[in-house]
């Protein structure tokens, strides 16, 4: 059913506990600049960036918003929103420049910094370990398609751990695997930019297995360590005039490869049917050894979820395109983000519920740690206030029908490098000039604090 909600009153959006966790999430690349400063090494996207056409009219993330110089100051608004939580990633190559072997303790001290700021702000450091700017030194030896990246990553995170767990107790191991391997492995829309199609489906599994030993490595190296995957789901819906068979089997093959690939390895310890996919081998040819899931399900402290719309999805017009699936458009008449995705924040209370009925007793708590949505520039964005009002509802509705919600995060903190689009979508509660880097909050950021203000006790 609709979730609605007074935008113009936060003090009406519906309650949720009172230690429900707010906080706001950024990612390396698209905020920091900094791109080859302090011994960093060059990542995916510094190479992605230079490829002609790659990124909407050229733009790369080398300043972007100047997030490693000026942190001190982005921390002072988040103190201002009273967040509890934020919600960053670090940037591999920062800190291991060829991403295995020699650490740059340059970038570590800055992870140092910013987590002391964020303590003295009483604000929970929540770092992400991989936030898709995997260190170009791994992807030149296979990235994600070698097996030995998802070793490296453990190493990485073994580094980051020792440095920074005495005071982060909150990880995310990886962010939206899923997209990483679709867009970056399978389409060749993001960086490194390889159009595999299906056979970007090793990257899935390497990504998983990265994750699963490195929630060992950090259980092991901090002491009460909380770890989480951050990964992107979305309702799969048909239209009305669908045809029952064939779009039926078409979203459940989406839904395979969309959600369930990601969460039921971690969940429950094994793949779904891939066989739509041309997978009927259950070791993936060699791909998946002994071991593996076993260590990619140990047990989940939280599942994060990135949320922005649901999926419609058709029978294939043409069977031997490849894929199981097509993409078609809702029939409904929804309101639409700059980014002209539809706005559906009853898709939001779907997806949660739809989890817990699917995993039940293995679903552990859900943090929402994406939401949000582009809108024009200018700090007046009513549209954005509207948007998270209704969303924050739907997670209230959520969490009243007994799903355990412990946290949202809204996307973005700031304006930022938005991957393919550049600098031409904005997501931010802050808006940012890229061209003197500075801030303005905008009328959305009032609305957020005044939102978590009325939830304290």
């Amino acid at each position: 059913m609709p979730v609605t909600a007074s935008s113009a009153d936060p003090t009406r959006v519906p309650r949720l506990p009172a230690d429900f966790v707010w906080g706001a999430s950024t990612a390396a690349y698209q905020i920091e600049g900094a791109a080859d400063e302090d011994g960093k090494g060059a990542s995916i996207w510094d190479t992605f960036v230079r490829r002609p056409g790659a990124v909407l009219d050229g733009h790369t993330g080398d300043v972007a918003c100047d997030h490693y110089h000026r942190f001190d100051e982005d921390v002072a608004l988040m103190r201002r929103l009273g967040l509890d939580a934020y919600r960053f990633s670090i940037a591999w190559p920062r800190v291991l420049p060829a991403g295995a072997g020699k650490v740059e303790p340059r970038g570590l001290d800055f992870y140092d910094r910013l987590v002391d700021a964020l303590l003295d702000a009483g604000i929970e450091p929540t770092p992400t370990l991989f936030h898709w700017d995997l260190p170009q030194a791994l992807e030149d030896e296979g990235g994600w398609l070698n097996r030995d990246t998802a070793y490296h990553f453990a190493e990485y995170a073994t580094v980051v751990a020792e440095r920074l767990g005495d005071r982060v107790k909150r990880w995310i191991t990886l962010n939206e695997p899923f997209v990483h391997m679709s867009f970056g492995y399978g389409f060749g829309v993001h960086a490194p930019g390889r159009a595999l199609l299906l056979d970007a489906l090793p990257v899935a599994h390497h990504q998983l297995l990265a994750h699963g030993l490195t929630t060992t490595a950090l259980r092991t190296n901090v002491p009460g360590a909380h770890v989480l995957i951050a990964n992107n789901c979305t309702p799969v819906r048909l239209r009305s005039d669908a045809r029952a068979d064939e779009d039926a089997a078409a979203a459940s093959a989406y839904d395979v490869l969309h959600n369930r690939l990601f969460n039921d390895p971690v969940l429950l310890g094994r793949y779904p049917d891939l066989s739509p996919y041309g997978m009927t081998d259950e070791s993936w040819g060699g791909i998946v050894r002994d071991g593996d899931l076993a260590s990619v399900a140990q047990p989940l402290d939280g599942l994060g979820i990135n949320y922005y719309n649901p999926t419609w999805i058709t029978a294939p017009a043409d069977p031997s395109g490849g894929l199981p699936f097509d993409l078609a458009e809702p029939e409904e008449t929804y309101e639409r983000t700059a980014f002209g995705w539809p706005v559906v924040p009853d898709g939001l209370t779907e997806l949660l519920t739809g989890l817990k009925a699917r995993y039940g007793e293995a679903l552990p708590p859900l943090w929402i740690t994406e939401n949000g949505c582009s809108q024009p520039a200018g700090t007046e964005d009513q549209a954005r206030i509207d948007y998270l009002a209704g969303h924050i509802a739907a997670v209230a509705e959520a969490s009243a029908r007994g799903v355990d919600v412990r946290g949202y995060f809204t996307w973005s903190l700031l304006d930022n490098f938005e991957w393919a689009e550049g600098y031409h979508q904005r997501f931010g509660l802050v808006e940012v000039d890229f061209a003197t880097g500075l801030r303005t909050p905008r009328a959305s950021f009032a609305w957020y604090r005044d939102l978590i203000a009325a939830h304290r006790p």
